[in-house]
């Protein structure tokens, strides 16, 4: 392309401080270097983790930053030493890589990957370098991928390459909360045929971790919510039954435990509370029950009483839903396709970049499940 080992002028959402409206900016986007791939973002969605960084986790070392990392694209132009990939195929950038070469890579154990752990920045949720500039300051590339912008760097090692017949519009909630709540149900968890299951927290990751278990054969699927306007929707991936902790003055895990004699063999937290994450364990039955905690946070410790575990409970987490991604998110895409994976149910709203702001609004409060923003014509 003509653009190709050129600083490219565009416009990106810049979240200059926290606790702050983004700014609509013009960026300017640095050629990739060794082993990177520039992608024109095509569409992008909200995400809560989004939201976390800009206003819960607000650490001051974290701005600016160009937020966003579920998102589609078509790629530009490649660097040096790309060769699985080329300009014009249609991709996902991925917030979790897969060098295919490290310890973790090649263990089938895991999804995490030592180029994706060196950099040890969780607080900041970004890693040292950036090809983003705006304004003559460096901008932060958050989670390694950026997509609030009509272009951004990735390393080749966090780009999955998929099915051209794809609609970007739909396929990019792969990314992240689909894949991140299904695959915790599947992957992690792994949920057996006639089993019983909870899922605390029905946003995007929650309805994808109930159709996950669902798609696992679970006989029953207890959906829980303190919005009682998900109850219909709750249905539509799957639940079985839905339960608003505000209806009952017992602790919901005693209301659980009654529900299915004893606790549910599998419950997973898709809310990111330290709360309901212990509320999320003591929901499972004693002897086998698992729990697995999916909600990002990283600002409290989480605890349980030892008995709860010594009684044989197991305690675990979820990134990512265990997938790898460069592997998995093709094959869900071609899922998608083949009608096995729902994802058209999960988009509420379709705004533009520019309105940004009223999507991370309609997030903050509760109105949506995802919003698809278009960043680029294709």
């Amino acid at each position: 392309m003509a653009t190709a080992g050129k600083v490219i002028k565009c416009k990106a959402a810049v979240a200059w401080e926290s606790n702050k409206p983004l700014v609509m900016e013009e960026v300017e986007v640095a050629p990739p270097q060794d082993n990177e791939i520039r992608i024109k973002i095509v569409t992008t969605a909200v995400c809560h983790s989004d939201l976390y960084h800009l206003f819960e986790n607000m650490h001051k070392d974290g701005f600016p930053a160009v937020l966003g990392h579920e998102a589609a694209g078509i790629i530009e132009s490649v660097g040096p030493g790309v060769t699985e990939y080329q300009p014009g195929d249609k991709v996902i950038p991925l917030f979790i890589s897969q060098c295919r070469e490290c310890r973790f890579c090649k263990s089938p154990k895991t999804n995490m990957c030592e180029v994706a752990l060196s950099s040890g920045r969780y607080e900041v949720m970004s890693g040292p370098e950036s090809r983003f500039t705006c304004k003559g300051k460096k901008v932060l590339q958050f989670c390694g991928t950026s997509t609030f912008s009509e272009y951004t760097v990735v390393n080749q090692m966090a780009v999955a390459k998929i099915d051209p017949a794809a609609p970007l519009d739909k396929v990019c909630l792969l990314g992240c909360g689909i894949g991140t709540g299904y695959g915790a149900a599947i992957n992690t968890a792994k949920v057996e045929p006639g089993s019983t299951c909870a899922v605390f927290g029905l946003g995007a990751v929650g309805w994808a971790a109930v159709m996950g278990c669902k798609a696992a054969g679970a006989k029953r699927i207890i959906a829980v919510d303190i919005n009682p306007e998900k109850s219909e929707k709750a249905k539509v991936f799957g639940a079985t039954d839905f339960v608003n902790p505000k209806n009952h003055s017992k602790p919901i895990s005693q209301v659980l435990s009654e529900m299915t004699h004893g606790g549910v063999d599998y419950s997973l937290e898709c809310v990111g509370n330290v709360e309901v994450m212990r509320s999320a364990l003591e929901s499972c039955v004693k002897g086998w029950g698992v729990s697995v905690i999916v909600g990002w946070t990283d600002m409290q410790d989480v605890a349980a009483r030892p008995i709860q575990l010594i009684a044989g409970r197991t305690w675990m987490g979820s990134a990512f839903g265990g997938f790898k991604g460069r592997d998995a998110v093709p094959q869900m895409v071609t899922d998608y396709l083949d009608k096995k994976v729902m994802v058209d149910e999960f988009i509420t709203h379709n705004m533009t970049l520019d309105q940004v702001n009223d999507a991370i609004e309609l997030m903050k409060h509760g109105k949506c499940i995802r919003t698809i923003l278009t960043v680029s014509p294709q």
